[in-house]
């Protein structure tokens, strides 16, 4: 009960429900329309945790699952891949 009411009083509760996700874009999208699903997960209260661009056009974040449903219907030419975010590893 403590850690809920540090979590509410500290205004993590965004955080506490949202999902680790790893969002990525077709090679020929343009900036304006990742720079928009990253300002969508902002608003929705999510965290952009890292940004790709060399390899990747993408994203790493935090959301919470309206702000991901969004971002997936959000530009009909550049349709974003989004997967959760986990652990790779090569045995």
């Amino acid at each position: 009960m403590k850690l809920l009411s540090a979590v509410v009083a500290f205004g993590l509760l965004p955080l506490a429900v949202a999902n680790s996700i790893l969002v990525t874009y077709p090679n020929d999208t343009p900036d304006s329309v990742i720079d928009c699903a990253k300002d969508s997960i902002r608003k929705a209260g999510g965290i952009i945790t890292h940004e790709y661009s060399l390899v990747i056009k993408g994203f790493a974040a935090n959301a919470p699952e309206e702000a991901i449903q969004q971002i997936s219907t959000q530009s009909a030419m550049y349709k974003p891949t989004i997967e959760q975010d986990q652990p790779v590893s090569i045995s």
